[in-house]
């Protein structure tokens, strides 16, 4: 959702992003930003949606909005609008709180529209990035979905893993122009649990009717 909150909202990948105390000192999945440095928007929503760096999300919501709480109220008028009904964010970066949640249904829904953008398409399907401050720091990123290059056809989306949630992910996969998206939440096995219903879901686009 912080993403496709950020690209409907004016998207200009280039536009530069300053580094805030708050992004910077983000916990669980982080780019490793520093405060006071710039990057381009765009790099910024590659770190969030590849390794899923908290510290990247935090800075693009406030540099959105202005702040973390008004980008907040923003994606939780965006799910209103899409019919999200069982979600409600508390915070951009999706970390356990109380009135935090979602469903697998809604994820699923919300991981179609994000990837209506094609720049949301492209992103998710990266296994490995590579990043530069303004400065000339270098940050190296790496995918933490092993579908990507390991399943024919799976192009994204996202892992997740919080310890309420447990661990989670969204993969879409194509195969002669069949598009499959799962989303799983608290899945002990999610990498095989994925992968099989994957081949399920193709093959019963396969069966005769």
């Amino acid at each position: 959702m912080t993403a496709l909150v950020v690209l409907e909202r004016g998207w200009n990948a280039d536009a530069p992003v300053k580094v805030g105390a708050k992004a910077a000192a983000e916990t669980g999945s982080t780019a490793g930003l520093r405060a006071g440095e710039t990057l381009r928007a765009g790099d910024l929503l590659t770190a969030m949606l590849v390794t899923s760096a908290n510290d990247a999300c935090v800075a693009l919501a406030e540099h959105a909005k202005g702040s973390e709480e008004a980008f907040v109220a923003a994606m939780n008028a965006r799910a209103v609008s899409l019919g999200l009904a069982a979600t409600h964010f508390e915070n951009a970066c999706g970390h356990d709180a109380p009135g935090q949640r979602s469903s697998a249904r809604d994820l699923a829904m919300l991981a179609e529209t994000a990837l209506s953008h094609p720049e949301f398409a492209r992103i998710v399907a990266l296994t490995s990035a590579e990043l530069r401050t303004s400065g000339g720091r270098r940050l190296r990123l790496r995918s933490g979905n092993h579908l990507l290059g390991n399943s024919p056809g799976v192009a994204g989306v996202k892992t997740g893993y919080t310890p309420a949630a447990g661990k989670c992910l969204v993969v879409l996969a194509v195969r002669d122009e069949v598009r499959v998206v799962i989303a799983l939440l608290d899945a002990a096995d999610r990498w095989w649990t994925a992968a099989a219903l994957v081949e399920e879901a193709f093959d019963a686009a396969r069966a005769p009717r």
